[in-house]
């Protein structure tokens, strides 16, 4: 099993079979590190038992000033810092076919080594290459092995160490260590193996690089077998190597074994007590941990600036304030006080506490910040949800100067899309196609979220098509981009692609679920749950909720309950309960429900309330609405929002009650907003009260004058009472405004798989059968003493009005299932628009005729359909019938 963090680009074990004809007798680098130590003869015996003196240099070795004048000059320019004349001499030398001498290329490369200059580093070990005509010394090989383990480069280190012809442990505590910290633990791990079969006693530089890799490969087993060569070469009692063996075990989730060492520790020095501490809060164990951190204190230890950012953070973890607030003001009082990284933690754990004045106040005394800085109170503000003050700071550290990162660029992209700030979205989208932070994922991931929520839709396809790497945040972020912006039949294509390719989460699996349900894609829905059960998160989070939701918007009540009752009942679940039956009309079941919820000891919230304002404002059943009005500010002390407000408009509004509606508008304690101001407008449709709905009218298009909805409820309203002349000057008002009626649509699912039907579209390939059998319907309803009003009888403004806000797609949709679904088979319809009386009337009459149960949803509500009759109880519809008669 392979250890590696990183893959390689080249092969370890594949190229260390060219050593073993330097050792006779090492076979498999993958053997199991054993406690016996059967020393063998090394190929190259001289101060290896000695540790170096320092593990950052070479192996000092008495050298001889160079003879030549031009090594001369080579070396006087290296002493001196001077690498570009130094590199030009070079070049000068090799043009000219002088000899370099060894002294002259050590002090090049560790010149290389000191000034960063990695592309230098690899010209110089080219020209050693070129003069090379044997193998490396020790000297030589160790100082390019320093230079590229230094930059990170360990592909030019193993081939360095490849053609030393000798080796001290020196090159190879370089090489472990240089595998260990690029995270190839693997490799470093099997050159530790090499090392003890070489017969090369390890010395205190080894064994911290060999325990960095066992810790981050995770390897508990290989960690304990290192621990007892450390016991078994007397390196037992030395501090660093403790420390490593402690952070060691705290990596492995050890957390037992590295207290028992740190007891145990005759000397202790503040990396051990900041490697127990934080040790303890990797692990979850914070209690211990501040426990530790107390004692340290009372041993007189002051601490340094990691053990301050660990116990601020364990603060966070805990919500512990108090103790936060306690540590701040210690920061201020020590010199931790002036570090950048000890503010940070503080203002980050201010934030995730919820307290971002406190926040703002630590942020407000730095004396100087980083990116890190701006980026914790940007994100810390929209978790915060303030994203107009992510906004504002994002601002000033633009004034600043401070150039931001992946992280600032995403979050600052959050608060746009909460805001809907497109414009600031796109400075930022150019931003980051200048500076490069869009190949990150992070933020093409949060450019797609932004586009989405700022009804871009094209430009988050773009984005998404246009990145290399994918993740599931990706698929995701584009499949409820598509939802939200109703194009729920491309989300559900998406979702299935993604499964080909990636593995959906959770939150994948709401988004496609909330697609099915806008759209009745019931079948879909059904393998949906059936992949989340498979998968396991079918009980997991929000997902449970959402598989209810579903049910409950495509109207099977039935298999909802039996969802319910399978999970567990918070007070979401029973507010999606409640709202579907309230959508349905049942409002004594959502009553007698809610008392239920009461008696299983569930707290109602807001959401609660709605539903039971919903409920009885659909049934009729004031008094009851209006009693669960007060209980909800007496009894549960809830607040009442403008929903709910709306809520009691729409309550007294539908039941005929409109003056006492316009005069609760006016006794209200808030200034009502255009939804209020609708919910009287819709009543004043309903009861064709023309005066007070044109009032209402006015007040929603001071506020709001680009929302189509209410544009359409003036028409419906106007053209109801037969003012057509208002009805076309609304219309003309609304082309001037460029707004757009969108068509109608509606979808209709049969044999699991859904079609779409689109007003004024005839690219079905059954059109011409679609369109027979509703003639025919037609031609029926004619000869018919059937209450209700086709169509082709209506006069040509009325119908013209039907079309623009009705569409009668609907028609299509069951005119279709009529021909390919059984007969007696239920047809479950949803639409996007309101259904109009001409359709209501004649999917009437069609359940009638074909003793099928036929289901709409539209916008407003649920009409399930059967013998003629419907569910609402031809609510809104009869009121114009009466009138016309």
């Amino acid at each position: 099993m392979a250890l590696s963090a990183i893959t390689p680009q080249f092969h370890l074990h594949q190229d260390l079979q060219n050593l073993n004809s330097h050792f006779p007798g090492i076979h498999s680098p993958n053997k199991t590190l054993t406690l016996s130590f059967k020393p063998q003869k090394p190929y190259l015996i001289s101060s290896t038992l000695n540790p170096p003196q320092n593990s950052l240099n070479t192996t000092a070795t008495t050298s001889i000033a160079p003879q030549n004048p031009t090594n001369s000059r080579l070396l006087q320019l290296c002493l001196s810092g001077n690498l570009e004349h130094a590199l030009k001499h070079l070049a000068s030398m090799q043009e000219a076919k002088i000899p370099v001498e060894e002294d002259c290329f050590v002090a090049l490369i560790r010149l290389c080594e000191n000034k960063r200059g990695y592309s230098e580093g690899e010209y110089v070990w080219k020209a050693v290459l070129s003069s090379l005509v044997s193998l490396l010394s020790v000297r030589l090989g160790n100082a390019l092995l320093s230079m590229f383990v230094r930059f990170g480069d360990v592909g030019n280190a193993w081939s360095v160490f490849g053609r030393m012809g000798e080796r001290d442990l020196f090159s190879w505590n370089v090489l472990v260590g240089g595998y260990a910290k690029a995270g190839f633990f693997d490799e470093a791990l099997c050159l530790y193996h090499r090392i003890l079969w070489a017969g090369i006693r390890p010395d205190v530089y080894t064994f911290p690089s060999v325990l960095r890799s066992c810790a981050g490969a995770m390897n508990l087993v290989r960690g304990r077998e290192v621990h007892a060569h450390v016991v078994r070469f007397y390196f037992d009692m030395d501090v660093d190597v403790v420390n490593a063996l402690i952070t060691m075990y705290v990596k492995c989730a050890e957390v037992v074994s590295a207290r028992m060492l740190f007891d145990k520790m005759p000397t202790r020095d503040r990396i051990s007590w900041n490697a127990m501490i934080s040790g303890y809060f990797e692990n979850d164990e914070c209690l211990e941990g501040l426990e530790l951190f107390f004692r340290m204190r009372e041993l007189s230890i002051d601490p340094d600036l990691m053990t301050m950012t660990s116990v601020i953070s364990a603060c966070e973890l805990l919500g512990d304030e108090r103790l936060g607030r306690q540590l701040h003001s210690y920061v201020v009082r020590t010199a931790c006080g002036g570090n950048i990284s000890v503010y940070n933690s503080l203002i980050q754990m201010y934030l995730s506490l919820g307290h971002w004045k406190e926040a703002e106040s630590a942020f407000s005394g730095m004396e100087c910040r980083d990116v890190v800085s701006w980026t914790t109170m940007i994100s810390g503000f929209v978790d915060n949800l303030l994203p107009d003050k992510a906004l504002e700071i994002y601002k000033t550290m633009e004034i600043t100067g401070t150039m931001p990162d992946e992280v600032t660029i995403a979050s600052v992209l959050s608060a746009c899309a909460s805001l809907g700030q497109l414009d600031m979205g796109m400075k930022l989208h150019e931003l980051a196609e200048r500076t490069g932070h869009i190949l990150y994922v992070v933020v093409a991931n949060s450019l797609i979220d932004m586009y989405s929520k700022c009804k871009r839709i094209e430009k988050a396809l773009e984005i998404f098509h246009q990145m290399p790497d994918k993740d599931v945040i990706s698929w995701t972020s584009v499949i409820n981009g598509l939802r939200i912006n109703n194009r729920c039949f491309e989300a559900l294509i998406f979702f299935r692609k993604m499964k080909l390719k990636s593995k959906p989460n959770s939150v994948t699996l709401i988004s496609a679920l909330s697609a099915c349900a806008r759209v009745g894609a019931l079948m879909c829905g059904k393998e949906i749950h059936a992949h989340a059960l498979k998968a396991g998160v079918g009980f997991d989070g929000f997902l449970p909720n959402a598989i209810l939701d579903l049910y409950v918007r495509c109207g099977r009540m039935r298999t909802a309950l039996n969802q319910f009752n399978l999970n567990e009942k918070d007070v979401g679940a029973w507010n999606i309960l409640l709202t579907g039956y309230a959508q349905q009309g049942k409002g004594a079941l959502v009553m007698e429900l809610f008392k239920r919820m009461v008696e299983s000891e569930i707290n109602p919230d807001d959401v609660t309330f709605i539903a039971l304002l919903c409920a009885c404002s659909r049934s009729g059943m004031v008094t009851e609405g209006l009693e669960y009005f007060q209980r909800m500010k007496v009894n549960y002390h809830i607040t009442p929002n403008l929903k709910h407000y709306a809520c009691v408009v729409d309550l007294l509004g539908r039941a005929g009650k409109l003056n006492e509606a316009h005069e609760f508008i006016e006794r209200m304690p808030m200034k009502p907003d255009p939804p209020i101001w609708g919910a009287l407008l819709n009543a004043c449709r309903i009861h064709q009260q023309v005066l007070l709905g044109e009032f209402a009218a006015q007040k929603i298009f001071k506020e709001d004058a680009e929302s189509i909805g209410y544009y359409i409820l003036l028409c419906n309203l106007y053209a109801d009472s037969g003012k057509w002349d208002e009805v076309a000057e609304v219309r003309r008002t609304m082309k001037e405004k460029g707004l757009i009626v969108d068509p109608g649509c509606s979808w209709v699912e049969v044999k699991g798989k859904v079609h779409a039907f689109l007003s004024g579209e005839n690219f079905h390939p059954q059109m011409q059968e679609i369109n027979v059998v509703l003639e025919g319907f037609y031609e029926k309803m004619k000869t018919s003493d059937f209450n209700g009003q086709e169509s082709s009888s209506m006069d040509g403004v009325e119908t013209s009005k039907a079309d623009i806000f009705c569409g009668h797609s609907e028609r299509q949709a069951i005119a279709y299932s009529l021909i390919n679904s059984p007969p007696g088979m239920p047809i479950w319809v949803t639409k996007n628009l309101y259904m109009c009386q001409s359709c209501h009337s004649i999917v009437k009459f069609i359940s009638k005729r074909v003793r099928r149960e036929i289901s709409v949803r539209d916008t407003e509500q649920f009409h399930h359909f059967k013998d003629g009759l419907c569910s609402c109880g031809d609510e809104g519809y009869c009121e114009r019938n009466d009138k016309k008669a």
